[in-house]
């Protein structure tokens, strides 16, 4: 009792309040190998933020899974432990589990909207948790709820609180998500991509909030991530997974600065540059003019009291061929309604739209047929793009066939162009589900080519995709765009991605064009307040990658 304080403190603070200690988790027989995670081990102290990174199918998931008691039936750990404050939570019974959940460990989700019950008021949903771990009445859990949605920084708690999750935005959804998981000052969270889906400032917003309660509370955080400039801003501890194993692990700086594995410096070298590099100025013909596009939704209804969403205002942009054009901005800041009004996949409300000369914003429907070939999108969800019934081949030469093609004709065209995007043109027989994502996107960029485009649209088309594989895809783009002399839109919220492969960028914000200009210029020297905020918020920005 008579222990000097601060040597109490020190103990504590060298406590973990999560010991993984050589976790093994096997896979069914019929998986691609036989454990999802192997022989792994790594801890977090209190106020401690560990970091997680690997590529998809890497066990970063699995893992968090493991310790909270959440695997699917057809995961069974064989071996380790998961301490949590010492207690193993792979030997916990199902009630001991749910007694923890909540109140010793609770975890964030990627996507809220899934995570939430849609029929369910927000404040409901934060009172659920403790009217199961609590004696609470229900006004003061309602109490409880508003003071924790208020501790997150959500707008006028006392009304939000009887909002549904449709009422909000996905920041603030995920908001309720971290104050769901907080309320009862759990020892550790588990944050599983929780940004990734987010817009750059929202994502800040997040990033700042999670550091701020895990300071001010002393949780210790373990979050998984594939996003480096997440990384460079919040984590204290590194882990890096590859193929189920940790292969490395360290500090935030050793690992970003000097990493030693040849794996963990593949991913730090692939991680985009915020500082676009020198690029020629594309002087080829005009492909694409587009002057005061506008885009309504809605109806101002027949006594002038309708709801109309300007979705698009006052849109000017053009693009060369050779040449690719980026449009950034925020979610509904209108950069995809601006793409699909030029795909003519939906009619602008009033606007010109010139491709290659001829004016594509007014005709009907029934004349639009000739110009489908030349303008292709490749979307930002390769799972949904392809037809998980059909293989890749019958994929791949609809269009062409559409247009006349002889069958013969246009399977050796999709062989060859499988090659050209670095695929086995023997795999046309395979389906969709026998690829991993950044197969499939390189296919969904096979079959846009597969007609000939003169314009290539790009609809936040690497987004989905880890570090490495979005690393080849952009390289892939760019071979691409120049060597067909294809004009390039391409359209992403990831500052990064943009700098890397645009030569000049469009920045949206609510629908309005707000700056544009050589990337190299937008980025060094932006003059709109809105493209500074981005660039700022950006996570990351002044991180330093190394590369061993």
């Amino acid at each position: 009792m008579n222990a000097d304080p601060s040597e109490y403190v020190l103990e504590v603070k060298n406590q973990y309040v999560l010991e993984v200690k050589n976790l093994t988790v096997s896979l069914p027989k019929s998986g691609d190998r036989a454990n999802a995670i192997e022989n792994i081990s790594f801890g977090v102290k209190p106020g401690e933020i560990v970091c997680v990174v690997g590529e998809s199918g890497s066990g970063k998931s699995v893992t968090a899974s493991a310790v909270m008691g959440l695997l699917p039936a057809a995961l069974k750990p064989v071996n380790g432990e998961t301490l949590l404050d010492g207690e193993n939570t792979l030997a916990a019974s199902k009630s001991r589990l749910r007694d923890l959940r909540g109140t010793r460990m609770a975890m964030i989700f990627q996507e809220p909207m899934t995570a939430l019950n849609p029929v369910a008021r927000v404040g409901e949903q934060i009172a659920e948790v403790l009217e199961i771990h609590t004696t609470l009445s229900a006004s003061e859990r309602r109490r409880k709820a508003i003071e924790i949605m208020e501790s997150v920084h959500l707008p006028d708690p006392e009304k939000m609180v009887d909002a549904y999750p449709h009422q909000l935005s996905g920041g603030q959804r995920q908001r309720i998500m971290i104050a769901t998981a907080l309320v009862l000052d759990p020892a550790l969270l588990i944050a599983d991509e929780p940004t990734t889906a987010l817009d750059v400032t929202t994502q800040a917003q997040i990033l700042t909030l999670v550091k701020e309660m895990q300071e001010r509370r002393g949780t210790g955080v373990l979050f998984i991530t594939h996003d480096f400039g997440v990384v460079a801003e919040i984590a204290d501890r590194v882990v890096v997974m590859q193929n189920g194993r940790v292969v490395e692990q360290g500090t935030r700086d050793e690992v970003l600065m000097n990493p030693q594995q040849p794996y963990t410096q593949m991913l730090v070298a692939s991680v985009p540059s915020m500082t676009p590099p020198e690029r020629d100025s594309v002087g080829g013909d005009m492909a694409i003019e587009v002057v005061k596009l506008d885009k309504e939704y809605g109806t101002k209804g027949l006594f002038g009291n309708g709801r109309v969403v300007l979705a698009a205002s006052n849109v000017d942009l053009h693009v060369r061929k050779g040449e690719t054009l980026g449009i950034v901005g925020e979610s509904g800041s209108g950069k995809s309604t601006v793409a699909r009004c030029i795909a003519r996949l939906i009619a602008p409300t009033s606007g010109s739209i010139s491709l290659h000369g001829t004016e594509i914003a007014t005709l009907p429907e029934s004349k639009l047929r000739p110009h489908r070939r030349k303008v292709q999108i490749v979307f930002q969800d390769p799972y949904r793009s392809l037809n998980p019934r059909r293989n890749i081949g019958l994929s791949l030469i609809e269009a062409p066939m559409n247009f006349g093609m002889a069958k013969p004709e246009a399977m050796a065209k999709a062989r060859e162009l499988m090659e050209l995007v670095g695929l086995q043109g023997d795999a046309l027989d395979r389906f969709p589900h026998q690829f991993s994502g950044g197969q499939r996107q390189r296919i969904c960029i096979a079959r846009a080519l597969m007609v000939e485009p003169e314009v290539l649209i790009a609809d936040e088309a690497v987004s989905a995709l880890d570090v490495s594989v979005q690393a080849q895809v952009l390289d892939l783009l760019d071979d691409i765009r120049e060597r067909y002399n294809l004009a390039m839109l391409f359209i992403t919220h990831d500052l990064r991605v943009a700098a890397q492969i645009c030569d000049r960028l469009i920045v949206m914000n609510k629908g309005v064009v707000v700056e544009q200009g050589l990337t190299a210029q937008v980025f060094s020297s932006p003059s709109h307040e809105y493209t500074r905020l981005l660039l700022d918020a950006a996570p990351g920005t002044d991180a330093q990658f190394g590369a061993g």
